[in-house]
């Protein structure tokens, strides 16, 4: 598959691009998968890292920037805190899409945090499932837009060999787990099936 392509995940690259700090050194890109989103935040930082968990991902990224020279893809697993490229305050911007509900959610976050320099910050797009009537009534709302969303850009379209999982946590768990680990963290539900996760690191 090539570097354009169109998934609920990708529909919110902007909003993590937009919260990239101006003047960002180092920015690391969790559950990297092909490299879509490093390659646009290469764009923002002086460095970009991509890990992920699974080979053949990592295998795609390299293959779809060969003339990337801020990039460096890896395979690892973010929460191996003996990694050389994971190592505790080493980047300024650390972003991850589609991959805390692949773990256990307090972990992934504490693992995350770790990695932040002072006065960095963490974006997080997620997943988290459907319990309350509330719950399916939004996600219900979201059907329409999915689907122009998908018209335009050719329809919903996800890298071969992408490990996929279903979330555990409902989304008002989430929130408030998120809260308690992150104080003064902003949380938003999205319209198609995600929440954005924003915090700084204090300085």
């Amino acid at each position: 598959m090539g570097a354009d392509y169109w998934n609920h995940n990708v529909h919110y690259h902007p909003l993590v691009l937009e919260a990239v700090p101006d003047g960002c050194d180092a920015a690391l890109d969790i559950g990297c998968g092909e490299g879509s989103l490093a390659r646009k935040l290469a764009e923002r930082a002086n460095t970009v890292v991509g890990v992920d968990r699974s080979g053949e991902m990592v295998l795609l990224a390299r293959r779809h920037c060969p003339d990337l020279r801020n990039a460096t893809f890896a395979e690892a697993d973010f929460l191996d805190e003996s990694h050389g490229l994971l190592s505790e305050g080493a980047y300024d911007f650390v972003s991850a899409v589609a991959v805390v509900h692949h773990v256990e959610f307090s972990k992934a976050i504490n693992a995350m945090t770790r990695l932040l320099a002072p006065g960095g910050r963490l974006v997080v797009i997620g997943l988290a499932r459907n319990r309350t009537p509330l719950d399916w009534i939004i996600s219900g709302a979201g059907v329409p837009a999915a689907r122009l969303n998908a018209r335009r850009h050719g329809g919903k379209t996800d890298p071969d060999g992408m490990p996929t999982q279903e979330p555990t946590m409902a989304w008002g768990d989430v929130r408030r787990e998120a809260e308690l680990l992150l104080p003064g963290c902003h949380f938003r539900r999205h319209l198609l099936w995600r929440y954005s996760l924003v915090w700084d690191s204090p300085a």
